[in-house]
């Protein structure tokens, strides 16, 4: 044995092994992260790209030769983790044949209508591939106005939030699900939290954290025992 360590008395030994074990329910514990189902509306970058937009398409005044796009999916953060359009926002590809007209704009609008895996229950995306549409629509007319022109009929909440586009879904408004993690997803290296749930005492905690006071209690009673016994 190395100088300067002195063994650990039974009874200690086992309190410290108890009191290590809420650290690795805590790592061992599964994630679990709050999605949304929601329509997601995007801006069309250079390259064919895609950006999150930063504002609602009611307040969005797109200029003439734009694209914009709207995605229905299930994504855990808005702006890091919501699934883009499936297709580039290529206006040319959307409004070639669409002349343009004195007093109008031209809007490329691609709407996606997501994965069988992200509608709502007895519901299913009403076409595979995403459609796209070309507005002519007022030059000051908003991507709320140039989506209405050619994805009727349109949903929205009390809220103004968007819905349903062409009528999909049927039911249902930016509602909050769980997801499960992803079992391919590369480790963070960080312990995984616990998953919080409600408690008799309404203290919104049992599980892993409860479990772990109750074996720190144990563990107490341990070396308190032990150190009876030495007196």
């Amino acid at each position: 044995m190395r100088r300067g360590l002195t063994p650990l008395r039974p009874a200690a030994a086992a309190a410290a092994a108890l009191l290590s074990v809420p650290a690795l329910l805590l790592a061992s514990a599964p994630a679990h992260a709050a999605g949304y189902r929601y329509w997601s509306y995007w801006d069309g970058a250079a390259a064919g790209g895609w950006q999150y937009a930063q504002v609602g398409p009611s307040m969005a005044r797109p200029a003439d030769g734009s694209v914009q796009g709207f995605r229905f999916a299930v994504s855990a953060d808005a702006a890091a983790q919501a699934a883009q359009p499936r297709t580039p926002a290529d206006f040319t590809a959307v409004c070639a044949a669409t002349p343009a007209a004195e007093g109008r704009k031209r809007i490329a609008v691609v709407v996606d209508f997501g994965v069988p895996a992200d509608a709502p229950a007895g519901e299913a995306p009403p076409q595979d591939a995403p459609r796209t549409a070309c507005a002519q629509v007022a030059p000051d007319a908003s991507a709320a106005e140039a989506l209405a022109a050619v994805a009727k009929p349109l949903r929205y909440d009390g809220s103004a939030l968007l819905c349903a586009i062409s009528g999909y879904p049927r039911q249902g408004c930016g509602e909050q699900i769980a997801q499960e993690p992803d079992p391919a997803a590369a480790p963070t290296g960080k312990p995984a939290a616990a998953e919080p749930e409600a408690g008799a005492d309404g203290s919104g905690w049992t599980g892993p954290l409860a479990g772990g006071a109750v074996l720190a209690a144990v563990a107490g009673a341990a070396v308190w025992q032990s150190r009876r016994r030495s007196r």
